[in-house]
């Protein structure tokens, strides 16, 4: 059986990219046997769609599974359809999650965890502004602030190549239409807590990547 997974390199010891449709490579792992091919997503650039082509490229390609940080419901939707499995919520080293997926400590989702176009652009409504924008030069929000509508505003990261995007925020009660009116101060008041926490642990790769490219660049 052939396992899709995000992933930020196109390689086993990648960790597991956030997000779906905009990952830039993804993974396609035979179970049985180890083997995996790196494909490169075509469609992390697109404008617009890019999860419900992401899910059709997988499609595909066999995929029988994903493994991915969020996925959003027009991609959800797309792999579901196909009889595609989707386990969300996943991070950390690629070759750990497919341990815990041998393992059976993942299960399937039922429902999307991301809203639409997330990670395609910061919100459009009020938030914290300090963030990273076109290619790797300063820009974007960081996506805390709510948009023109329901959901959160995209999470804070560099657009374009070289892209880092924060892990995806939790799914709420309203799903899919994700109407933060149904949520309560003690239901966001989590949320933040746990956006915050997975923040830091991103943090602490970055510096730890960086630290490995330092010393890198230097032999």
């Amino acid at each position: 059986m052939k396992i899709a997974i995000s992933a930020s390199q196109p390689d086993l010891s990648s960790r597991v990219d956030p997000r779906f449709g905009r990952s830039p490579y993804f993974l396609l792992i035979d179970s049985e046997t180890g083997q995996f091919e790196a494909l490169e997503n075509p469609h992390v650039s697109a404008t617009s769609g890019a999860g419900i082509q992401a899910a059709q490229f997988v499609i595909d390609k066999g995929a029988k599974v994903v493994l991915t940080g969020s996925c959003g419901p027009n991609a959800f939707q797309t792999l579901q359809a196909a009889g595609v499995k989707v386990i969300v919520g996943v991070s950390g080293a690629i070759q750990e999650a497919i341990e815990k997926y041998k393992s059976g400590q993942f299960q399937p989702t039922t429902k999307p965890n991301a809203p639409s176009h997330f990670g395609a652009g910061s919100g459009t409504g009020p938030g914290y502004g300090t963030g990273f924008g076109q290619g790797m030069g300063p820009g974007r929000g960081m996506g805390m602030g709510r948009r023109q509508g329901p959901g959160f505003g995209g999470g804070p990261g560099f657009s374009g190549g070289g892209r880092f995007d924060y892990p995806p925020p939790p799914s709420y009660p309203s799903q899919p239409d994700y109407n933060l009116s149904a949520v309560t101060p003690r239901e966001e008041l989590a949320y933040l807590k746990k956006q915050a926490e997975m923040m830091r642990r991103q943090l602490a790769e970055i510096l730890t990547r960086l630290e490995a490219l330092e010393k890198k660049n230097k032999e």
